[in-house]
Formats: structure tokens, sequence, C-alpha cells
């Protein structure tokens, strides 16, 4: 197995790709923490991730809160008693032209999106690097790298998560923790559920893809790293 003797914490767990996350580093191992608002959604992951319930730690709350993402760190440490990996899932979305946007919703996907994850890698860079060891990924968005009309705010907001990856990198390097930045195109999940005028879902990546890339980057062996990957429906940019 992969992961193996591993612990990672998934944020954005209850669903989507950081359901899938979780399922698929679980398969190679890992035991986890796992992290969303919906408690009740998580409960059912983790009695669908294996019979050994004490290989998977509940913690429900907002990542975005700062003292969620604390807790959940700290709840992590206090189960396992190392924090190996970090994979950033969690993020929420609104699409339209940007004269008719909202600022609630501005608030929302910056917080949602940016500030969750800066929070989630404030706290868990301090046992990481004490232990000398770790990895982050960050999912990030396809619309972070490239211009797609409609998207201005949720570019803006995935495009912060993006550099805050890569400068973390650069902090990090030679310290023993790897930080990437994972940018997909669109993903057939939840998300798009309340989304009107959404593309077609099935021309759309599946969870699973993106869940493969983020376990290949947290595989790679010692001496080598990949720090982005973007990674993109096959029929391209939808």
């Amino acid at each position: 197995m992969k992961l193996a003797g591993q612990v990672a914490l998934v944020s954005g767990a209850s669903r989507g790709i950081g359901r899938a996350v979780a399922t698929a580093f679980a398969r190679e191992g890992a035991r986890l923490a796992v992290l969303a608002r919906g408690r009740t959604e998580l409960e059912r992951l983790a009695g669908e991730l294996g019979p050994d319930r004490d290989a998977v730690l509940v913690v429900s709350g907002d990542a975005a809160d700062e003292g969620t993402a604390a807790r959940a760190v700290q709840a992590t440490l206090d189960r396992f008693g190392r924090l190996d990996c970090l994979v950033t899932a969690q993020g929420t979305g609104s699409f339209g032209p940007l004269e008719a946007s909202r600022l609630t919703d501005w608030d929302s996907m910056i917080r949602g999106n940016l500030t969750a994850t800066y929070l989630l890698c404030r706290s868990a860079l301090p046992p990481m690097l004490a232990a000398g060891r770790g990895t982050i990924v960050a999912i990030v968005s396809l619309a972070a790298v490239r211009a797609i009309p409609g998207c201005a705010a949720y570019t803006a907001s995935k495009a912060g998560v993006l550099g805050l990856a890569r400068s973390l990198a650069a902090e990090v390097r030679g310290r023993g923790v790897r930080v990437a930045a994972l940018c997909p195109g669109a993903v057939d999940t939840p998300f798009w559920d309340s989304i009107p005028g959404a593309p077609d879902r099935i021309r759309m990546l599946r969870p699973e893809a993106v869940a493969e890339a983020a376990l290949l980057v947290v595989a790679q062996p010692p001496g080598a790293f990949v720090e982005e990957i973007v990674l993109a429906p096959t029929p391209g940019v939808l």
C-alpha cells in the first residue's frame, strides 16, 4: 500500500473530490481525519471506508473558521500522533457576469476557497515542520490558470489558492514539507447541483480521477516531487 503508516487530513470530505480523495487514500492504507460541515455524511463515509473505525476520525465544522481548522489538526494529532498529509478539497462557487455578481457571493468564495485553505495550511505546518516531513495538496481549479468567461470572482478566489500554494512551496522547500497545487477542470460532483446552466456533466472529469492525481503527488518518493498538476477533461475546457 502506497500510504501505509501515513496519516492524512482531508477537508471537504463529505462529498465530491474530498470524498474521493479520502476513499483513495484509505484504500492505500492511510489513516484519515475527514473534515466537513456535514457530520452525517462524514459518519456515513467513515462506515464505508472499512470496519476499523479507529482508522477514521470525523471532525465536523467549517474549515474557514479559525477554531475549526486548528481543532481538526489538533484532533488528528491527538488521535494518531502524527500528520503526514493535508488535502484541502473544500470549496464553493457561483458563476455569471461580474457586473451581475453579488458581494455576498464574492465573500463566500474568498472565505470558503482561499481563507479555509490558508487556515488549514497555517494549522498543519507547525507539526509538519517539527517532524521534518509532510505533504500539502491544495485542490485549486483550472480556472486559476485559464481565463473562462463568467468565472471572474471564482477565478480570483482560486488564483489566490494557487498563489498561496506556490509561495508556501517556496517558503518550506528544504525543510521537509512539500506543497503541491492540483488544478482540475470541471468535475462531476454535487458542486454543480445548484448551478443553473452547468456544462454537460457526462463530459466532466470524475472525482476519482482527481483523487488518483492527488495520490500520485503524495506517493512521490523522497528526492522527487510534483508541485503542480493541471488536469483537464478529455473534451477540453467546458
